[in-house]
C-alpha cells in the first residue's frame, strides 16, 4: 500500500481590530505611519530603524530607513484603494531576508463602522515558506499581534 504523507497548509494569520478612528484615519495611521508604530527592534537594518516607509500607490515599495540612512526592502504595494484596502507583498523569506523572488500577501481592510473602524488584517500564502512554513507562521502570529496592538494604540492616541 502506497501511503503519501499529507502536508497541511499553515493557517493565514487573520486579527480583526475594531479601533476608535475614522475609515480614513485608519488607513492612514497603517501605511502613511507604520514608522510610528512598527517595534523598533523587528528591523533587519545594522543601524537603528528611523522609520518604515509603505509608498502610496500600486507598484511602491515598502521598506525600512535606519537612522543613518540606510535602507532595507521588505516587499512592495501589490493594491491601493485609499480608504478601504491595501494589498501589500512581504518579500522576506524564512530567514528574514529579502528576496525579490519570494512573496506571501499582507491584506488590510478597512470598513467604517460609526464613529470606529473595523479593520481585517490577513498574512496569508504563508505555504510558500516551504519547510519552514508552519514556525515561520508561528513566530509571525505572535509578531503580528504586537505590531497591531501598536497600530491599535497610535491610531486611538
Amino acid at each position: 500500500m502506497n501511503v503519501e504523507a499529507q502536508l497541511i497548509s499553515p493557517a493565514p494569520i487573520r486579527r480583526t481590530l475594531r479601533v476608535r478612528a475614522s475609515q480614513e484615519k485608519a488607513f492612514d495611521t497603517f501605511v502613511a505611519a507604520m514608522g510610528s508604530w512598527w517595534l523598533k527592534g523587528h528591523s533587519l537594518l545594522a543601524s537603528p530603524q528611523r522609520d518604515v516607509v509603505v509608498e502610496p500607490r500600486a507598484g511602491g515599495r515598502w521598506y525600512e530607513v535606519g537612522e543613518d540612512g540606510s535602507e532595507q526592502d521588505w516587499g512592495k504595494v501589490l493594491g491601493w484603494q485609499r480608504p478601504e484596502r491595501v494589498l501589500l507583498a512581504w518579500q522576506l523569506n524564512a530567514d528574514w531576508a529579502y528576496d525579490p523572488d519570494f512573496q506571501t500577501d499582507v491584506e488590510v481592510r478597512f470598513a467604517a463602522d460609526g464613529d470606529h473602524t473595523i479593520v481585517d488584517f490577513e498574512h496569508r500564502g504563508l505555504d510558500r515558506f516551504g519547510e519552514r512554513a508552519q514556525e515561520t507562521r508561528d513566530g509571525m502570529d505572535g509578531g503580528w499581534g504586537e505590531l497591531l496592538a501598536g497600530y491599535q494604540a497610535a491610531v486611538e492616541g
